[in-house]
């Protein structure tokens, strides 16, 4: 089994000016002494770094890819707003929606991390990987097609998609995403297509607020091809597990994709900033075994995951080596620092009985 790890050093070089975690400096905001936004580089490169000093990454093909071409973008976003960011990026750089800016080359760093999952989702379609990660960033969920957000500036994951598609390589795509926050920007993209699954786990009215309730099934004809698994706030690993066995895996097996993209952060996890669920390390391990599971069983295998999320620089490599550790089939590990005391915190008595209660209501509606 050969699993592709995607990745390229520029989309470190990313950065988004003067912010003191989601806010910008100024006023009554205090710069902070190290950082700025909680989406900084210092997450992946310590996922990348590590993964070189266990020596997993020996178990993996190492490679990059091009970047994504206009006409790639062009099928999920219009020349207007393609064009608005490539100004801002040739010059010293913006903001063009919410909670996303970027530096000068901004555009450029973009694109290339769109063509990682690209590049990725082509290796595993064509046959040279059979499963394959891709280090992507910036990320995508959130970006629609005209208005980025939530540090997301392209689709990532769409465009990839839509590539593929029209290539030829694949028709029927379920998406998996399992970041903390509602993957709004590929759901809104693909709401009316049945070709298109998007499943989406995230912690109940994070971000964006507005969005990712349960009833939101999709509309015309892709009707039914839309799942939201809002969690509350605490489920922790017992709390994922369910949801992924009693709702996302039964959904993605009842629609028989050609491959599965998982939209893969890392924010879950019990100590990051923006996200309040208690997910570990063994838990995104467990979630990856699982869609490995499924993956064999409907499509032959073929699964890719994109980076997305996750903002804690201590945990989200340890994260990350568990998932690649599932996907690469190694025996290098990496042992989770945390794992007793985030064993400790997990959920129990009165709201175990109540997560199980939230989690039947939405299988028995479905």
């Amino acid at each position: 089994m050969t699993t592709g790890f995607f990745w390229d050093e520029r989309c470190f070089w990313h950065g988004g000016g003067n912010y003191a975690g989601m806010l910008p400096v100024g006023g009554l905001v205090q710069p902070m002494a190290t950082g700025g936004l909680p989406e900084n580089p210092e997450t992946k490169r310590r996922l990348k770094n590590l993964i070189a000093v266990t020596g997993l990454e020996a178990d993996l093909a190492l490679m990059t890819a091009a970047p994504a071409s206009r006409e790639d973008l062009l099928r999920v976003h219009p020349a207007s707003y393609l064009d608005d960011f490539k100004a801002l990026s040739d010059g010293t750089g913006g903001e063009l929606g919410r909670r996303t800016p970027f530096g000068p080359g901004g555009y450029e760093v973009a694109t290339l991390s769109a063509g990682l999952a690209l590049g990725g989702l082509r290796a595993v379609l064509s046959g040279p990987m059979h499963n394959a990660y891709a280090l992507s960033r910036p990320p995508g969920h959130h970006a629609l097609p005209d208005f980025p957000n939530g540090f997301c500036l392209l689709a990532n994951i769409a465009i990839a998609i839509r590539a593929v598609q029209a290539e030829g390589l694949a028709r029927r795509i379920a998406v998996l995403d399992w970041d903390v926050h509602h993957g709004n920007g590929t759901e809104a993209i693909f709401y009316d297509d049945p070709d298109v699954l998007t499943v989406s786990l995230h912690q109940d009215r994070n971000y964006p607020m507005d969005t990712g309730a349960f009833a939101d099934r999709g509309h015309g004809a892709g009707a039914g091809f839309n799942l939201n698994i809002p969690l509350p706030p605490g489920t922790g690993h017992d709390g994922y597990l369910a949801a992924m066995d009693r709702l996302a895996l039964p959904a993605i097996r009842a629609f028989a994709p050609d491959v599965i993209v998982v939209a893969c952060g890392y924010d879950a996890a019990a100590n990051d900033p923006l996200g309040r669920m208690l997910a570990t390390a063994d838990t995104f391990r467990q979630m990856t075994r699982r869609v490995m599971a499924l993956a064999e069983e409907v499509c032959g295998g073929r699964l890719l995951l994109v980076h997305e999320g996750g903002y804690s620089e201590t945990y989200v490599p340890f994260c990350g080596h568990a998932v690649l550790e599932e996907l690469s089939g190694s025996a290098v590990t990496a042992p989770d620092p945390f794992a007793e005391v985030f064993a400790a915190r997990q959920p129990d008595g009165r709201f175990a009985v109540f997560l199980e209660g939230w989690i039947k209501d939405m299988e028995d509606a479905l």
